[in-house]
């Protein structure tokens, strides 16, 4: 039995949620239904032994995954995520995102995303780099600057890179920075690149506020779920704007203070005790109790999944921005558009770092760099012409349902260039 038909895409229920919403899409926008097939498969998956030996001697075996969806548009652009979750389904959704986010912000890439299969937290720093570079060897025969260039996601990070860079570089005999983005500046990354995710988070909640007619200051009210790499910049980028930041949360839990962090403080704890737990000034709260206080804004900045069925009813949150990729799937989507919430998707919210790992791909190219204040005053530009480009989408169509809208606007790119093309052979 063929692979594409097997079911083995749809073990994941965030790749069926990005199915579900694809179908959606195309039935409101009368999508040519063999493009519509067409996108509902990747096309192409590696699945690779990834073999290291730990530090004790003994060897271990982990399952490494690239799947490239669609590079229709150019070469494919997605994180590689370290996880003790990671599966080819999971993977395979995420690049399936990942191709209607470039598309959707208008840069010439495709959708990709890589991942192995392995809790990062328990290697050490020699194991992870073992891990990284045999991965990296494994697939080195589908990434590289005019083919596919990985970025840091989950459990993953500049420094990750750098040794993807040097093993890829390594192999061919030469300096290759443009293989991955997300590196260190001083083997080619762009200023701005770390904290792009969580800033483009932010510059589409100010539209969010403008469109809907409320200012943002000191009495609007802001929940973080997830205080990574992207949670932590919406954070301390929302308390700048003036808003009160109530409550932020990590894996093992949240904590919360009525009248908002000094943000600041919070910040250097953090960094301290790489723990949320114990800030002073601080009441301790669940990641459920969390999601369901009655805030302005909520950010789901963590894992895919967090907002489902069994606890949508909960939710009183006015405006969501999925800062992770997933964060609601599409049964609490419903409800929530339904009740009126006002949802930035994440292929628009979480578009700040495939827009800078763009720049850093183009300035790589051409051997000139650009400012932080460039590049933040480019990327503010095309999210937010992305965004309105959404809204007036949601007008057109004659929907509430800003995720319909803005994979319409994804997809309907994709679907001319891919019928100029055609279908080879």
């Amino acid at each position: 039995m063929s692979i594409l038909n097997s079911g083995i895409w749809e073990a994941s229920p965030l790749y069926k949620n990005a199915v579900l919403q694809l179908e959606e899409a195309g039935r409101v926008m009368k999508l040519d239904p063999n493009v519509l097939e067409r996108l509902k498969r990747p096309k192409r998956a590696l699945i690779v032994s990834v073999p290291i030996r730990l530090d004790d001697g003994a060897v271990a075996v982990f399952e490494g995954y690239r799947v490239q969806h669609n590079m229709t548009l150019g070469p494919g652009k997605g994180g590689i995520r370290y996880h003790q979750d990671v599966s080819l389904s999971e993977v395979a959704g995420l690049a399936m995102l990942m191709t209607f986010k470039c598309s959707l912000v208008g840069l010439p890439l495709g959708g990709a995303k890589g991942g192995i299969c392995v809790d990062p937290t328990r290697l050490s720093r020699l194991e992870k780099q073992s891990l990284t570079r045999r991965y990296t060897s494994e697939i080195n025969m589908i990434i590289g600057p005019d083919k596919d260039i990985p970025a840091p996601d989950i459990g993953t990070d500049a420094q990750t890179m750098a040794w993807m860079m040097d093993t890829f570089s390594q192999e061919q005999g030469y300096a290759i920075p443009g293989v991955v983005t997300g590196k260190p500046l001083d083997l080619g990354g762009s200023h701005g690149r770390a904290e792009s995710t969580g800033r483009g988070v932010v510059y589409t909640i100010i539209e969010t506020a403008k469109h809907l007619g409320f200012d943002i200051d000191e009495n609007t009210t802001v929940a973080v779920h997830g205080f990574g790499k992207v949670g932590s910049v919406a954070a301390e980028e929302m308390a700048l704007l003036g808003a009160k930041v109530v409550a932020v949360s990590d894996v093992d839990g949240g904590i919360y203070n009525r009248n908002g962090f000094n943000m600041k403080a919070l910040l250097a704890y953090y960094q301290k005790n790489r723990r949320l737990a114990g800030f002073p000034e601080s009441e301790p709260i669940t990641n459920d109790e969390l999601l369901a206080l009655k805030v302005d804004i909520l950010i789901p900045a963590a894992i895919d999944g967090v907002i489902h069925s069994k606890n949508v009813a909960k939710v009183k949150a006015k405006v969501i921005a999925e800062g992770a990729n997933g964060p609601i799937n599409a049964d609490a989507h419903k409800a929530l558009v339904e009740r009126g919430v006002f949802i930035i998707p994440d292929i628009l919210s979480n578009a700040g770092g495939v827009i800078v790992s763009y720049f850093e791909w183009v300035q790589g190219m051409q051997n000139f760099f650009w400012s932080e204040a460039e590049v933040n005053e480019k990327l503010k530009s095309i999210i937010v012409n992305a965004f309105h480009r959404v809204v007036d989408g949601m007008h057109r169509h004659k929907t509430n349902d800003m995720k319909t809208a803005a994979l319409i606007a994804g997809v309907d790119r994709l679907n001319r260039a891919m019928l100029l093309r055609g279908l080879f052979p």
